[in-house]
């Protein structure tokens, strides 16, 4: 997955069919969250140097 960022714009481009299933996943999320006022809120810590996984929760 190649991620891209320029200010207030983030890009994600699946690289393969499984992270393009993802990514169909994620977007349905992030439509749902945004019609029911939920939030998608980070859990912990991210670094990747301990473990290269970030976590997220959505709330609301």
């Amino acid at each position: 997955m190649r991620i891209k960022i320029d200010k207030g714009l983030i890009e994600f481009a699946p690289e393969n069919e499984d992270e393009t299933t993802m990514m169909q996943v994620l977007w349905q999320l992030m439509v749902d969250c945004l019609r029911f006022n939920k939030k998608l809120v980070p859990v912990g810590e991210y670094i990747p140097q301990k473990k290269n996984l970030a976590r997220f929760v959505i709330e609301g």
